[in-house]
């Protein structure tokens, strides 16, 4: 087994991270996953949430708010919709963040109010945006 894997994180405003890491923690919308070498093929939806990775330069923790992740076993490869390392976030930009998901969720409950699906995906959007506030203590 390989000791890294190449990450990359890239968002549509600049590549974050390009490293080797020994491990990262990806906030999956099917559930939270962590990534190692030798991984299995895999390519996964992101929910916001904060992503970790784990190398020998030690930490590194950024807030996502949706994106993707593939992963193989000698890359994991992390597109974001939004990225931005934990220590840069402010409570303004959470705040935007909040309110983008609220304005998502009310136009979802006037355009589907008689399909609960994408309401709910709006509603849980909006609940995964206030735990990572309530995550990184903002």
């Amino acid at each position: 087994m390989a000791d890294t894997v190449q990450f990359d994180l890239v968002s549509p405003e600049r590549l974050l991270a390009s490293v080797q890491v020994t491990a990262v923690q990806i906030p999956g919308a099917d559930g939270d996953m962590t990534a190692m070498p030798d991984h299995a093929p895999t390519i996964t939806t992101l929910r916001p949430g904060l992503l970790v990775t784990e190398g020998p330069d030690g930490t590194s923790e950024y807030v996502v708010t949706g994106g993707f992740a593939e992963i193989t076993a000698s890359s994991i490869s992390v597109l974001a919709e939004r990225a931005i390392p934990k220590t840069e976030v402010t409570k303004a930009d959470h705040d935007a963040m909040v309110k983008e998901a609220e304005e998502a969720l009310a136009k979802a409950k006037e355009a589907f109010s008689n399909e609960p699906g994408p309401v709910d995906d709006a509603a849980k959007l909006l609940a995964d945006m206030v735990a990572v506030g309530d995550h990184i203590t903002l």
